[in-house]
């Protein structure tokens, strides 16, 4: 084996050493498995603070392993090992130890090594083994609390992550046929022209799109964030769905025609989402929609071509997980003043979240802006009030959760540090590398038609939260458009589906359902495991054949 560069072998390491974690939690001390956790991201907080020094590659190992920061990849890296600590203090100090804690640690792990491995693989190989580490390894952390809410979550994701890396490998495949090495760059440019370039891009944006949240195929995000416990959430909506997103960056090549696709996908997720969050009861299915909306703005700026993705897809990590562990803290909370300063906390990473001028949000939308088109960046400026109007709704939903049970104090002041931690860094880090991410000066942001941008549609979304009367808002099940295989004419549970049952129907609303039950029998009969087998054999094989028919 060789180093190419001087350098080092810390990009090994930094994935190499969270498996080693991984093994010892399983294996050699089950019992405190939920303590190893923090220790896991370590090498990689390092290597970004070294300036991630160098590549190496490895020629012997797998089909030549390439490793080095990608481009984009320094700021997402670092986030994604900040946000894997805190939550992995948060798992140790709310989970409980045993058995089921040492298999969650374990699988943590694996998940952590190849959600910091798309960050770093030059290599498709590399790349896909990462993404599918990322993709499949996160299921233990939905099913973890094994009630019959997480499994059936846990059933949504698996199908959709299994059929992402399906669509990812058949894309890989194509891409490596026609190029002349299995190079990430090489490969993207080889999707061009190759004889099977189109399918092949399609499939890349069907895997990814999957991983990133990206409507329609957002499907298993709004089940798996409830249904997880909290630093399961706070890594899949801060970290996770990131992987997607550098897959769009690196992959998707210009000038084929899904850059549209893309921003016009990111436009309906970032409206979309928001008001459709406003439809949620659980403060965690709240912020889950508000992921989709984020997510659907940042594939809207990839596909514009913005500059900024990155910077801006880096606060949103840090503050996403922040809110999601407030969830967590605030259910430690024992007395007002504990409940009222979590709160205080929640507001000021939502408002950072919205585009708060000077905060952190509000200097990574002005980072997004760069480049966009004048009406795509009137868009991103109008995403302030959606994404205002919803998280107004999380804060309404958070304060309203009943009291838990009595907690010690010191649980609480920890998990709040956590999540201070990183509300700080969403509020303040992105100034710390604002000069050196964007190449704008430092007083841009300070501009009075920078901050005009960014205080008025905070304020008429404010505006808008205030004449929305809570008590009268529609409540669907977590889902959208997997509600429609549970509704059985009788409209959604609750208020609103009562009201909706006496509404007359429409035809082409009675053929969507009898398709979608169609389907929803065709996936039940086709579960067990030697059907689902042979399906998934012949599809590897038509796949299969169609790669070779081009070589």
């Amino acid at each position: 084996m060789t180093a190419l560069y001087s350098g080092t072998f810390l990009p090994l390491g930094v994935l190499v050493w969270p498996l080693l974690v991984g093994l010892v939690a399983m294996v050699v001390w089950s019992r405190g498995a939920l303590w190893v956790l923090p220790l896991a991201p370590v090498p990689a907080l390092g290597f970004v603070v070294a300036g991630a020094p160098g590549s190496v590659v490895v020629p012997d190992l797998l089909l030549g392993v390439h490793l080095g920061i990608v481009p984009g990849g320094a700021l997402l890296l670092g986030m994604t090992a900040l946000v894997w600590t805190v939550a992995g203090m948060h798992a140790a100090l709310t989970l409980r130890a045993g058995p089921q804690a040492a298999v969650f640690a374990g699988f943590w792990c694996v998940t952590l090594a190849g959600n910091l491995g798309v960050f770093l693989a030059g290599d498709i190989v590399t790349f896909y083994l990462a993404f599918a580490a990322v993709s499949l390894a996160a299921w233990f952390l939905v099913i973890h609390e094994r009630t019959q809410k997480a499994l059936a979550a846990g059933r949504q994701y698996i199908t959709l992550a299994v059929l992402g890396e399906a669509a990812l490998l058949v894309g890989l495949m194509i891409g490596a046929a026609a190029a002349e090495d299995l190079h990430i760059a090489s490969v993207r440019a080889a999707l061009v022209d190759a004889p099977l370039g189109p399918l092949g891009v399609a499939a890349l944006v069907l895997g990814f799109g999957i991983k990133a949240g990206m409507v329609p195929l957002h499907l298993w995000l709004p089940v798996a964030h409830p249904a997880a416990p909290v630093p399961g959430s706070a890594v899949l909506s801060g970290a996770i769905v990131n992987a997607g997103l550098i897959g769009m960056m690196l992959f998707v090549p210009d000038g084929t025609g899904w850059g549209d696709v893309l921003v016009a996908a990111g436009l309906v997720g970032g409206f979309g989402a928001a008001l459709w969050g406003l439809t949620q009861r659980n403060p965690k299915a709240v912020l889950a929609y508000s992921t989709i909306s984020q997510m659907g703005l940042m594939l809207m700026l990839v596909g514009a071509g913005s500059a900024g993705v990155a910077y801006y897809a880096f606060h949103h990590g840090l503050a996403k997980a922040a809110l999601f562990l407030c969830v967590g803290v605030m259910a430690a909370a024992q007395t007002p003043r504990q409940r009222g300063a979590t709160l205080g906390l929640v507001v000021l990473v939502a408002l950072s979240v919205a585009g708060l001028p000077l905060t952190g949000g509000g200097v990574a939308k002005l980072a997004g802006k760069q480049g966009l088109p004048d009406a795509l960046s009137l868009v991103l400026t109008l995403s302030s009030m959606t994404t205002t109007l919803v998280l107004v709704w999380f804060v309404l939903r958070l304060a309203q959760a009943p009291a838990p049970p009595l907690a010690p104090s010191p649980l609480w002041r920890s998990l709040f540090a956590g999540a201070a931690v990183l509300g700080g860094l969403a509020l303040v880090a992105p100034w710390a590398v604002w000069g050196h991410a964007t190449g704008l000066p430092t007083g841009y942001p300070a501009q009075p038609a920078n901050m005009f941008a960014g205080i008025w549609p905070l304020l008429a979304g404010l505006g808008a939260a205030a004449l929305i009367p809570g008590q009268r808002l529609p409540e669907y099940p977590p889902g959208d458009i997997l509600a429609l295989l549970r509704w059985r004419g009788g409209g959604w549970s609750g208020r609103a589906g009562a009201a909706r049952s006496a509404a007359p129907r429409r035809h082409w609303r009675r053929a969507v359902l009898r398709a979608l039950l169609h389907v929803r029998r065709l996936e039940t009969h086709m579960r067990p495991w030697p059907r689902a087998g042979w399906v998934l054999i012949v599809t590897a094989l038509t796949f299969s054949g169609l790669v070779l028919w081009t070589l």
